[in-house]
């Protein structure tokens, strides 16, 4: 007996050791009790205490399944209260999320304005200067195309595009 292993079997879908040899109680009682434990340690369990395991496992069972059901069961105003919550606070974020993006394509218009103003204003002829304002509007044009110059600035653009000699645009420095 001191020098059996237990041996290994594949039952139920589990790995489960047993011994190989089978002892008689008479000759159980005669080994040391390390050895009595090492056998034992691979032996079922006597009945009254596989019973006890058993219906220690099933009590457990039931008190997980009952708390559970007592975790689910939630009365009916608390899940419509949590739902009208949930669903505010979706509002809320949304709300949120575009203010952002508004305010984002705003200050993005507002530099775009500002690079484009600065580039007509950098314009060593007026001319150059006037065609890139016609071609690149500082801001975007979302209402009609109609006619944007009133009689003044008409008259004003007419003269300069008339001035072959550029004695109305050359700037002096």
């Amino acid at each position: 007996m001191p020098g059996s292993l237990p041996a290994i079997s594949y039952e139920g879908g589990k790995f489960r050791h047993y011994n190989q040899r089978k002892i008689n109680a008479a000759d159980l009682k005669k080994l040391t009790p390390q050895q009595r434990s090492r056998y034992l340690a691979y032996e079922d369990p006597p009945s009254h205490v596989a019973e006890a395991q058993h219906s220690t496992m099933r009590r457990l069972r039931d008190l997980k399944r009952d708390l559970l059901n007592r975790e689910t069961e939630t009365p009916k105003e608390e899940e419509v209260e949590r739902d009208k919550h949930a669903r505010l606070i979706g509002q809320l974020k949304a709300a949120e999320a575009r203010n952002r993006l508004r305010i984002m394509r705003l200050r993005y218009q507002a530099n775009r304005a500002q690079e484009i103003g600065h580039l007509i204003a950098c314009q060593p002829v007026a001319l150059k200067a006037v065609r890139l304002q016609a071609l690149v509007p500082p801001y975007p044009d979302t209402k009609d195309k109609g006619d944007q110059l009133d009689k003044l600035d008409r008259v004003r653009v007419e003269s300069l595009i008339e001035d072959t000699n550029g004695l109305l645009v050359n700037r002096s420095y």
